[in-house]
């Protein structure tokens, strides 16, 4: 069966497939509006997209057929005086919890929905904690949740990764909550303040499928890496040119592989020397290797942010999509890449549609 890669872009959500001949780039959905993420859900097949029309508002839709038609459904609300600006991650619940959805906002709210995404309901357990009123806008003005990782082993068990406000856990579906990056440091604040777990700004989150107490996350001050389920993180200091980034995508099978899209950070945010590359470690940190074949030639200002690299259930295939409209897809685990379009519009998130999904032709 072939691959489908979903592209949300600035200008609308894409499909790329798999040919005998290579990717084809199809007719987008939206065509005009900005996408911000796009999910789908393993356990029913629903595909999701978050759409941010601007003084519109924010929708999402529904498609039960991989794309081929589409369902308006409610969007998470906020009581005032607060209000809704982004949806910035979706997640699925277990596979004992059918019809549940997470979704992560801006400003940092986290909504469940019991109904696929029909209602959604604030998470007060979260919004109400006092410690909330420490956290800040990391790249938006405001705080949001960007990383929803629910535990494969325990569905009530769910991590969040938050800029900037951390990395946050419950063990009881939400009822409860508390902090866990110890051993996270950010050097944005004054000394006696950088280890305060509660202001981390981790850029992206992921757990590795095969071992879920393995996981990876690309922090505004470098690369960390938990091996016990996010009780204590490690920082990883071997990546070569820049540990600093937004993405990370780790092998869904080996939690000793994982990659990462270098850059230089705070005001500048472009690759280092102008020279787009990716980063791949294969044992854990320990060392990296750099691929560049099939990349740009410097001059190259490519940004790929937080969901814009994402890997298929093998760990052969990745899809990764940058500011500047350029995607890249690579079928050797990251050995080398491929352009399948250079002129895309801004490319916020990328996601290869997972085994079983049906995608309209």
């Amino acid at each position: 069966m072939s691959q489908k890669i979903f592209v949300a872009t600035r200008k609308g959500l894409f499909t790329v497939t798999e040919t005998a001949t290579g990717w084809r780039l199809g007719s987008p959905a939206f065509l005009g509006d900005p996408v911000t993420i796009a999910f789908a859900d393993a356990r029913d097949g629903a595909l999701y997209a978050a759409l941010n029309l601007g003084h519109f508002g924010v929708k999402l839709r529904r498609s039960r057929d991989g794309g081929g038609t589409w369902q308006d459904i409610s969007v998470p609300a906020y009581p005032e005086p607060d209000k809704l600006s982004l949806i910035w991650s979706l997640a699925a619940g277990g596979a004992d919890q059918p019809g549940l959805l997470w979704a992560g906002t801006i400003p940092g709210g986290l909504f469940r929905s019991n109904d696929h995404g029909d209602t959604w309901q604030l998470v007060k357990s979260l919004w109400d904690r006092p410690e909330r009123t420490e956290w800040v806008g990391g790249g938006y003005d405001h705080p949001g949740i960007h990383s929803i990782l629910v535990d494969p082993r325990d569905s009530s068990d769910v991590i969040l990764g938050i800029s900037c406000g951390g990395v946050w856990r419950t063990r009881d579906a939400g009822a409860t909550w508390a902090l866990c990056a110890t051993g996270m440091y950010a050097a944005y604040m004054p000394p006696q303040q950088q280890a305060n777990p509660n202001i981390q700004d981790p850029h992206r989150l992921v757990r590795c499928a095969a071992a879920p107490d393995v996981l990876w996350a690309q922090h505004h001050n470098g690369i960390f890496r938990s091996t016990d389920n996010a009780a204590l993180w490690t920082e990883v200091t071997t990546a070569p040119r820049s540990s600093f980034g937004f993405a990370v995508a780790v092998h869904p099978a080996d939690p000793e592989v994982a990659w990462f899209v270098p850059a230089i950070k705070d005001e500048l945010r472009v690759p280092v020397d102008a020279e787009f590359v990716v980063n791949r470690t294969r044992n854990g940190g320990t060392a990296f290797d750099t691929s560049r074949t099939g990349l740009p030639p410097i001059p190259a200002y490519d940004l790929v942010y937080r969901h814009g690299l994402d890997v298929d259930a093998t760990g052969r295939l990745l899809a990764m999509g940058s500011t500047t409209g350029n995607l890249w897809v690579s079928t050797n685990a990251g050995d080398s890449w491929q352009c399948v379009s250079a002129h895309l519009p801004p490319i916020s998130a990328v996601l290869i549609a997972p085994a079983g999904l049906h995608v309209t032709p």
